[in-house]
């Protein structure tokens, strides 16, 4: 970004003339000046993907860092005293709905991000300034030079809204190409990201591409805002575009075109990201004092075939990648199911973070996602500062350099999935000793209990109990097995316990589900038991 002054353009928001530069002039806050513009250049999204597609062909070039020595001096603490000043929000007095902020560089975002307003065909790029945002006397980001750059922005609630905007946010892009919403239940948790390359590959480094161009569009709808987005990696270039929609929770309809290029082992497609440390299932003693911590419980998939399924999550002992194949899935994502406040006792919500659903959608050419899998990464963790847990769907093909892959799908943050199922579902995974109470425990056998909650459950005539099928890829399952109504007063509330026998610490892959005759009751639950 330039600082030139013969090369940019001051927009002076009272002074300026409205025919001349239309609608932008409201963007503009109350300061004399305003915010600052570099002059107007053409803007589509055509002629973005073509640019996309350009840049693909040339050699990458890493964003920019400015003064490296002074953003290792912006802590995180530093970080945090630098707070965006309201009277410079993009859109602060309209045109569109929600203003805008935007996050100051420092030791943990370090890479320049531009941004850009679109107008009527036209993009203008926003020149950084230090008055934009208050910051100590000593603030170490006083040193940076002039035209530094952005880290990252987010979106506020509506202007006219029954929240105040101003200490109010509902969307995040902030870091590499990573962002959040906090759903439907005003809570930030897991992420999203643009893509996912070489995730737990061994020979391999995860690449981390990053957005470093943003260009914003205030959609005429009351309740959507559009924004473009450039992601640039050493093997990858993307053009994105969000349109995103503030309702009961937010809804992201995304359109994707990726330029290869060069090949990637493991490619990972609208990759969600999240924390899973302990729940119910397994907890080491006194590792710590709450109930449970995580951002989600559980992987959702909607297969294409029709069948539902949940696999819980795990902290496993060491780096796993599950794979779950299918063809044309019809949803997946990663779910926070548990909202009760008394099972995690934290300040921070964790009852509350959104769950993130992916529904896949018929790219240009009206063909779905094709052939691949969904896969599921978890990585060992010790504490909750850690993203340990990805999910996301590869194709069955390598995507060689040079390709070209065009994109389309919707992210639903919301408190459970926009599509459910109708059957049971899944409400807790338990271990513990086998055998039978009253009687010695049994070394090398463990016994689960697996929750299952509503559906055609709740409909079941009385004194008729459900069947249960269970499977393992190793084993044996011991005698005893006990299907029982869960002694809570919940209608449709049941829960099956049974024994595996099992040698070695392989893992073993488990999966379950009940049924009256051939007509399954709930979703299939499925695990990846290590045994301990």
């Amino acid at each position: 970004m330039s600082d030139s002054v013969d090369r940019r353009t001051v927009l002076k928001g009272v002074a300026a003339s409205a025919a001349a530069i239309g609608p932008i002039a409201q963007a503009l806050g109350a300061e004399p000046d305003g915010l600052q513009f570099e002059a107007p250049v053409p803007f589509s999204y055509d002629l973005f993907k073509d640019q996309a597609r350009e840049r693909a062909h040339k050699p990458y070039e890493p964003p920019p860092r400015p003064s490296p020595e002074t953003l290792q001096k912006i802590n995180y603490e530093e970080w945090g005293k630098i707070k965006y000043r309201d009277a410079f929000a993009l859109f602060a007095n309209g045109p569109g709905p929600f203003p805008i902020t935007f996050f100051h560089l420092g030791l943990f975002f370090e890479k320049a991000v531009g941004m850009h307003v679109v107008e009527n065909g036209q993009s203008r790029e926003i020149i950084y300034e230090q008055a934009y945002f208050d910051m100590p006397a000593d603030s170490p980001a006083r040193d940076l030079p002039a035209g530094a750059g952005f880290a990252g922005l987010r979106i506020q609630e509506p202007r006219t809204g029954s929240l105040d905007w101003r200490h109010n946010d509902w969307v995040a892009f902030l870091g590499a190409a990573y962002f959040r919403s906090i759903g439907e239940l005003r809570q930030y948790g897991l992420s999203a990201r643009g893509v996912a390359l070489d995730v737990a590959v061994a020979d391999r480094s995860e690449e981390f591409p990053d957005f470093t161009q943003f260009y914003i569009e205030s959609a005429a709808a009351e309740d959507t805002l559009t924004l473009y987005a450039l992601m640039e990696g050493p093997s990858i270039v993307g053009a994105y575009r969000f349109k995103m929609t503030r309702g009961k929770g937010v809804v992201m309809d995304i359109q994707a075109s990726l330029f290869i290029r060069a090949q990637s082992s493991r490619f990972g497609i609208a990759p969600c990201t999240s924390m899973y440390w302990y729940s119910e299932t397994k907890k080491d003693t006194a590792i710590d004092w709450r109930p449970e911590v995580h951002d989600s419980d559980g992987l959702e998939m909607w297969a294409g075939n029709g069948e539902r399924l949940w696999r819980a999550l795990n902290n496993p002992p060491r780096i796993m990648v599950s794979s779950f194949l299918d063809e044309n899935p019809r949803g997946f994502g990663l779910m926070q199911r548990d909202r009760v406040f008394d099972h995690y006792e934290d300040g921070v919500y964790y009852d509350r973070r959104p769950s993130l659903w992916v529904e896949p959608l018929p790219g240009p050419d009206g063909r779905g996602w094709g052939k691949g899998s969904i896969q599921l990464c978890e990585i060992p963790t010790d504490d909750e500062i850690h993203d340990n847990v990805v999910a996301m769907w590869v194709p069955a093909q390598p995507v060689p350099a040079g390709a070209e892959l065009h994109l389309a799908y919707k992210l639903h943050w919301l408190a459970d999935s926009p599509v459910p199922s109708g059957l049971g579902r899944v409400a807790a995974t338990r271990l513990g000793r086998g055998g039978q109470p009253g009687l010695p425990r049994p070394k090398g056998v463990r016994k689960f209990m697996v929750e299952f909650l509503g559906g055609p459950l709740e409909t079941l005539p009385y004194g008729v109990k459900p069947e249960l099928a269970v499977s393992a890829s190793r084993g044996i399952f011991g005698p005893y097995q006990l299907i029982e109504a869960v002694p809570d007063g919940v209608p449709g509330h049941w829960r099956a316990q049974f024994d595996l026998v099992v040698d070695g610490a392989d893992p073993v892959e488990m999966r379950a589900f009940l049924k009256s005759g051939d007509k399954p009751l709930t979703e299939t639950w499925l695990f990846q038991y290590h045994p301990f």
